[in-house]
């Protein structure tokens, strides 16, 4: 066979932020899921999912942390690298951890670059008009960012624990916000329990995407933490879904292994040669 007749292969193109915006021109919600590791993140693209959040996150699931704010920088590096290393196609988002952006625009451009040097295709940081200059000095510098309205919990010092966010006039706060952190050149926004009307008057009046969890159906997409969406843990908040139960089913694995190691049933022949 001549190299001429090789087979062509087509592969699918990295999702982008063009790909985002057009989604949203066309109405197609779009998919993002949390991930953490070079385990899970290419099953999670391989089931079609648009966009990986390297979620802070990372510190309840897999560190155990009770909180997000014990999450460091180098937590982040080390997870977007191992995202980034094994996916080709889902744009991989990485959170920036607490006390990485909050204080001033050039250290959060240092810190971003060193996520986006991870693997990273943006960024994501919590917070209203506050963040505009950040966002903006990210996005001069060639570091889309997707902003993080509603809860955000690395804020639930201050805003009293898990509650929902932007009712009555507060709604006109978030959209003001919003507004800010779009006119900086963030391209979408994540809406964290955040009432349903809200998100949907939010996603009327914004050119840039939004990404709900907790927040209804009439956002530009949804987002959960992976482990909560297939049934990992024994708790889920009750925007979940729980697609699968894959905690049990690791269990029942580990139950069986365990039992066929104590009756001597494996390794049976087929696991080891005899000579």
């Amino acid at each position: 066979m001549s190299h001429h007749d090789a087979p062509t292969v087509t592969r699918k193109p990295r999702f982008r932020v063009h790909h985002l915006a057009k989604a949203k021109a066309e109405g197609r919600p779009v998919t993002m899921l949390t991930a953490y590791d070079a385990l899970v993140a290419p099953i999670l693209e391989a089931a079609g999912v648009d966009m990986l959040l390297v979620g802070d996150s990372l510190g309840n699931v897999v560190l155990g942390h009770a909180t997000t704010v014990k999450v460091i920088l180098e937590d982040m590096e080390r997870a977007t690298a191992a995202v980034a290393r094994s996916v080709s196609t889902s744009m991989v988002v990485a959170d920036m951890p607490f006390g990485t952006y909050e204080a001033d625009p050039v250290a959060a451009f240092d810190n971003a670059a060193r996520l986006m040097r991870a693997g990273a295709n943006a960024v994501k940081l919590e917070g209203g008009a506050a963040r505009a200059a950040t966002v903006r000095m990210l996005v001069d510098g060639g570091i889309p960012v997707v902003a993080h309205l509603g809860y955000t919990p690395q804020s639930e010092n201050t805003l009293g624990g898990p509650r929902m966010q932007g009712r009555g006039e507060a709604a006109e706060l978030m959209l003001a916000d919003a507004l800010a952190l779009q006119d900086a050149g963030a391209f979408a926004v994540v809406l964290e329990m955040v009432p349903d009307d809200v998100a949907g008057m939010l996603t009327k009046e914004l050119a840039m995407s939004t990404i709900g969890i907790g927040a209804g159906p009439h956002t530009d997409g949804q987002v959960l933490v992976w482990s909560d969406m297939a049934g990992m843990g024994q708790w889920v908040p009750s925007f979940v879904r729980r697609f699968a139960e894959l905690g049990q089913e690791l269990r029942s694995a580990a139950e069986q292994y365990v039992a066929a190691v104590g009756d001597r049933s494996f390794p049976g022949p087929e696991n080891y040669k005899a000579h």
